[in-house]
């Protein structure tokens, strides 16, 4: 691969699908809960202990207490959220909700626009993707990127057509996490580089694996939590020509449904001053007549 660019083909009909920032969202925010392991406290946390109220009448709190004496800890209170030592309000539990079902056709909307949103330069730079040197979005590239095999030759294929400096960018963003979640396997952070998007694995997976950022995806296996991280649209795709010439197959008459835009030109103040809507509309109307001012009549 040199990264001369093949004769252009027509651009699949899902490029044309409504982007719908809100739709997006909202089925990211649910999808993404799917992945949630359960997590409670312990069933025993803060109820360890011997411990019962003192009643009434002896000028204390009808918390429950610590009985016995010989020790500091007898007479504190215990079992209540507001004790020190006692249990949480509301202890978590594990049969918590954690998996959220999304209708199909929300999916599929919503992966439809993040694919819409990937073809629009402006909204590729606005998610932060460093694309200057890219000579055209949707960047297309020979069906020969499925059989790279070799990380040397993916980087070379990358900085040929420009994509190399969203490669570098995403390796100059690692950094240790802030929080507890660096002693937990999740070290550290990174940001998001190009999305490669195949349709048949002969070595790419293994070529572009370890570039940091980049992550790969069959184009029958489309994800919204790749095409619009942190449900935002607009991420960097790198599409074989086999892949794009499959959306064709997916998405249309053969395969699922294209959405279509509620409205064709969503700019509600062009369409109500134009000519067409204006010159059918009455005239404001005026009320000349002055109200009369309401005078005291004792006065």
């Amino acid at each position: 691969l040199t990264g001369e660019k093949p004769p252009p083909p027509p651009l699949p009909a899902v490029f044309e699908a409504p982007i719908r920032p809100d739709i997006v969202q909202f089925v990211h925010t649910n999808m993404n809960k799917n992945n949630r392991q359960a997590y409670a406290v312990s069933m025993k946390a803060g109820k360890q202990v011997s411990a019962s109220s003192w009643g009434t009448g002896r000028a204390v709190a009808r918390i429950p207490r610590v009985g016995g004496g010989g020790t500091s800890r007898s007479g504190q209170g215990a079992f209540g959220n507001m004790c020190r030592g006692g249990r949480m309000f509301a202890p978590t539990k594990t049969w918590r909700k954690w998996n959220r079902k999304i209708n199909t056709t929300q999916k599929r909307y919503a992966v439809a626009s993040a694919l819409a949103a990937s073809a629009v330069p402006a909204l590729v730079m606005a998610r932060g993707h460093k694309v200057d040197e890219v000579p055209e979005i949707p960047l297309v590239l020979d069906t020969s990127l499925e059989s790279t095999k070799k990380t040397s030759a993916a980087k070379d294929i990358l900085a040929s057509v420009g994509a190399l400096d969203d490669v570098e960018k995403a390796a100059a963003s690692k950094q240790v996490r802030a929080g507890k979640g660096k002693m937990r396997n999740r070290r550290y952070t990174l940001r998001r580089g190009p999305l490669v998007i195949y349709n048949e694995n002969d070595g790419v997976a293994q070529a572009f694996r370890n570039l940091p950022g980049v992550e790969l995806c069959c184009v029958s296996r489309l994800n919204l939590l790749q095409l619009a991280p942190g449900g935002h649209m607009g991420r960097f795709c790198i599409w074989s020509q086999a892949a794009v010439e499959a959306l064709d197959t997916i998405y249309g008459s053969e395969g699922k449904r294209i959405p279509s835009a509620s409205m064709t030109n969503a700019d509600l103040a062009r369409l109500i001053n134009s000519d067409e809507i204006q010159s059918v509309l009455k005239p404001a109307m005026c009320n000349d007549k002055k109200p009369l001012r309401k005078k005291n009549a004792i006065k």
